[in-house]
């Protein structure tokens, strides 16, 4: 017996069509409903984490200095972690397919480490060290989550078109997991509505109803999704730096992606990572809920995009799209700016600096869309160039980039931090949410002090937070813009053309 048939009879592997009407249809149900848990985590834990520790602890300059540091050092860990659990994933086989075991695992186990890092009462250099050790947790738990459900895109879908369902609805179902978390963390940590009256008990409660959702609804792609299990026939390639060095360096459409797509990842997340949401309360006031309403309506526009994106794919080429997508952006800038420099900080003013997001948000999750297709294109090239997908390597590049970006994110958020003195006044807001926790005050008092360390915030503060979430990301965008222009070669004609190499190899065996 051969030693692909022993693999098949080991692990009882059935050729699955995944591209049958009926299975297909399933499977854009039950995909991406798994993924709305996830991305409030992940949303919680990467754009709200660090105004946690501003709004709940005090901290010196040189702790803000320390945090960073660990922000970085841990996505740096990252860029070794997630191609080597890529490859563990690659190398994977069980009755339950490569993807569905880790999935598991990383879900369950990123939940608890969610629920520990916003329930601590520790303060100063104790939870600085503490702070070190839960994100390096997270930086590996949620590699298994991310990659091994990312990395099953590739194994649902065989066609271009089903390829851009796959992707637009998984990236649809996530913006509402992410959208959730960005309407109920900002209202019910700050202002009005904050639960247990002080911003660390009203993390900490947040934080257990997400780290239960998320297992919850993985459960739909564990339980309802049929993948292709074909790769699994015969051993996966031995885990190993060169085969993960061989694939990101032998693949020149790879290669090029992870810088396109890093800039765009910085660009992407610098307004939610933390400026964004602190630009609005020195602004328009500590009230959790405006910046729900900014969040919220900004991103709105993006569900439309993933809604209709494999239409408007059929209608418009990949990089005639992103061009109207960058002058879409460069709409949502101007009026950011408007409002911010030329108009006073009323209700009109607020209003258009949301349109503008909107605008903004709509052109950066366009590209966000385009990006990953593109990313996952490169299997099929790297199939037709060495004979190997290694999909499982490939998609794992995406996640690391994902966060290489939010590390920079942290650094370039820092920097406006420290350099416009915003600590000082998130600072006197922190010894008021711990002055509440402790029971020392009332919540009508510390919102009455809050109120007037808002009032003495200086127009300096704003502005500089201002330009640096418009400025920062409209160059990034409009950098990746002339890389991809430039260097990407995959497009539509391209991909048809490996394709049809690929199943005239296939044919000919």
């Amino acid at each position: 017996m051969s030693e692909k048939s022993d693999y098949k009879k080991s692990f009882n592997i059935k050729h699955i069509d995944v591209e049958d009407s009926d299975i297909k249809k399933r499977n854009l149900w039950f995909y991406p409903l798994g993924t709305v848990g996830r991305d409030m985590v992940y949303a919680m834990f990467t754009s709200f984490i660090y105004l946690y520790v501003l709004y709940t602890k005090e901290l010196t300059d040189a702790q803000v200095v320390a945090i960073t540091m660990i922000m970085v050092a841990a996505r740096i860990f990252d860029a070794f972690n997630d191609p080597i659990m890529g490859n563990i994933i690659e190398r994977t086989r069980t009755k339950w397919g490569k993807f569905k075991p880790w999935l598991l695992v990383g879900s369950i186990s990123t939940s608890i480490v969610l629920y520990l890092a916003f329930n601590t009462k520790l303060t100063g250099w104790a939870f600085v060290i503490f702070f070190g050790v839960i994100y390096f947790m997270y930086s590996i738990t949620y590699t298994m989550n991310d990659i091994s459900y990312w990395g099953m895109v590739p194994a649902v879908s065989r066609t271009s078109d089903s390829r851009n369902q796959f992707t637009a609805r998984a990236t649809l179902f996530a913006g509402v997991g992410a959208t959730l978390a960005g309407l109920m963390i900002p209202m019910f940590t700050a202002g009005k509505l904050q639960l247990g009256g002080n911003a660390s008990s009203a993390y900490g409660i947040i934080a257990l109803v997400v780290a239960i959702l998320s297992p919850l609804f993985v459960m739909f792609t564990l339980l309802g999704v049929k993948e292709n299990r074909d790769d699994m026939e015969k051993p996966a390639d031995k885990v190993s730096f060169k085969l993960i060095a061989d694939t990101i360096f032998g693949n020149d459409q790879l290669r090029w992606m992870v810088l396109i797509y890093l800039l765009h990842q910085i660009a992407n997340n610098l307004i939610v990572g933390g400026i964004g949401a602190n630009y609005v309360y020195f602004r328009y006031g500590y009230e959790g809920g405006l910046y729900s309403l900014f969040s919220t309506v900004g991103m709105a526009a993006t569900a439309l995009l993933m809604v209709f994106y494999p239409a408007i794919s059929r209608k418009l080429r990949r990089k005639t799209f992103l061009k109207i997508l960058l002058y879409i952006a460069a709409v949502g800038c101007v009026l950011m700016l408007i409002s911010g420099l030329l108009m006073p900080a009323n209700m009109v003013a607020f209003w258009t600096l949301t349109i503008g997001y909107m605008l903004l948000a709509f052109g950066l999750y366009g590209y966000h869309l385009i990006l990953m297709i593109s990313i996952f294109n490169t299997v099929e090239y790297n199939e037709l160039k060495k004979g190997s997908r290694r999909e499982g390597i490939i998609t794992s590049i995406r996640p690391f980039i994902t966060k290489l970006g939010c590390a920079l994110v942290v650094v370039i958020t820092s920097l406006c931090y420290l350099l416009f003195r915003v600590t000082d006044f998130t600072n006197q807001i922190a010894g008021f949410e711990q002055a509440a926790n402790q029971n020392l005050i009332t919540s009508e008092m510390k919102n009455a002090e809050i109120a007037n360390v808002i009032q003495n915030i200086g127009k300096g503060q704003s502005i500089g937070m201002l330009l640096f979430m418009v400025i920062v990301p409209f160059v990034l965008l409009l950098t990746s813009y002339l890389l991809y222009i430039r260097f990407y070669k995959l497009d539509e004609d391209k991909y048809a053309e490996i394709i049809s190499q690929l199943e005239n190899q296939k044919q000919s065996v």
